[in-house]
């Protein structure tokens, strides 16, 4: 082998030891991430605690407070990733059932049905979403979900023309009241299909027509969102920061 070829030979070898290196770092960090995430939701879930802190959060994962440093800046910051992943998550899985159908009153009613369905089967994750995802937080991906279909609705006079944030209020104040309300015992089944009739209503839709669209079959599986945590946790450690 030549004194070239043994240069060539050598720096593969470096750079394949490097990228070992490299890849072996990436996935260290992914893992911690995760945990510091997963330690994040554990809190938010089982303890219903709105705000941990950092404090509350190192100790749940059993890392140092420098270790919390490497990753988020702070508790607020590691907060807004989680939840915004979750709700990421959400629309992910319902983005098929409610663009099934090519009305945007069918979306919107579907959303809200869909988000009841949610409080019922993963109070847990119906519980965050409440307390943040729509709201304090303003997650993009639940603002763009709800707002197609407000627009599209305007511009094909299905809703009364209005200003959007109006609409969106209107949508997701009836979301989180049907998700609150069906956390609750005693709610009746159907009282997801009145929030998103009184919804479409308010938007414009005549009664009768409201009434049928929110009665509709959703043809939803109740498992749909079975792994929706673990996913969005899988999704926060991998994206933007691996």
């Amino acid at each position: 082998m030549s004194a070239i070829e043994q240069g060539f030979a050598a720096a593969g070898e470096m750079w394949e030891a490097t990228d070992h290196r490299q890849r072996v770092a990436a996935k260290r960090r992914q893992r911690m991430r995760a945990l510091l995430l997963s330690s994040t939701l554990r809190l938010l879930v089982e303890n219903r605690d709105p705000s941990p802190s950092i404090d509350d959060i190192i100790c749940s994962a059993q890392v140092s407070r420098g270790t919390f440093y490497k990753y988020f800046p702070s508790s607020e910051a590691i907060m807004r990733e989680l939840i915004g992943r979750v709700a990421e998550q959400w629309v992910r899985e319902a983005d098929p059932i409610v663009r099934s159908h090519d009305d945007p009153a069918e979306h919107i009613s579907r959303g809200i049905r869909l988000a009841s369905m949610l409080a019922v089967h993963q109070p847990g994750v119906a519980s965050i979403l409440g307390r943040f995802g729509w709201s304090g937080y303003q997650a993009p991906s639940m603002l763009e979900f709800v707002r197609r279909d407000l627009e599209d609705g305007v511009r094909r006079n299905r809703f009364t023309p209005m200003p959007i944030t109006l609409a969106f209020n209107i949508v997701t104040g009836a979301a989180m009241s049907a998700m609150h309300r069906m956390l609750e015992s005693g709610c009746k089944d159907d009282f997801s299909e009145l929030a998103a009739a009184v919804a479409l209503r308010a938007l414009g839709v005549e009664s009768t027509t409201a009434d049928a669209i929110s009665s509709s079959p959703l043809n939803a599986n109740i498992v749909l969102f079975e792994d929706m945590l673990e996913a969005a946790i899988l999704d926060a450690s991998q994206a933007r920061h691996g």
